[in-house]
């Protein structure tokens, strides 16, 4: 159909979701079973806000349905593609997904925790790096291999 036979306000918004925290391909999906429990809870608060959507008029609330769609249907792939590690099966003495680990840092070096986390659980501020995030030690620029048994 040409252009000329299409109105201006007949164009559905394309909703601009956020990509979730980057995973790169081929990479497997660990999560923590508190960082499960997150996801799942996300869900449940997007399924309630999903049931609260209410706009102006019919077309603000088709853009605010749309963009919600878009974001759980994100939520779901990382749903779908978890895999539940039990931090507290890993060997204690080795550094593996799910370890808790403290460094130096800083220029004083003072000792911080740390938690090797999924990357949709990370939060620097609450001392979660996800296993993906680059190696923190100074003698080496090499990322350490973090393996599941």
């Amino acid at each position: 159909m040409s252009r000329g036979f299409v109105k201006e306000d007949d164009q559905e918004e394309i909703p601009m979701v956020p990509p979730r925290a980057d995973l790169p391909d081929g990479v497997p999906n660990y999560v923590t079973p508190a960082g499960m429990e997150e996801l799942l809870a996300e869900k449940q608060a997007m399924l309630k806000e999903r049931e609260t959507v209410d706009g102006g008029n019919e077309n603000e609330k088709r853009i605010a349905r749309n963009h919600l769609n878009a974001r759980m249907q994100l939520l779901e792939n990382r749903i779908l593609s978890a895999q539940v590690i039990q931090p507290n099966e890993q060997d204690p003495e080795e550094v593996r997904f799910g370890a808790v680990i403290k460094l130096k840092t800083g220029e004083n070096k003072s000792l911080k925790t740390f938690q090797i986390v999924g990357v949709d659980e990370a939060n620097i501020s609450k001392g979660k790096i996800a296993f993906t995030s680059p190696w923190p030690g100074p003698c080496s620029t090499k990322k350490p291999e973090i393996r599941q048994s």
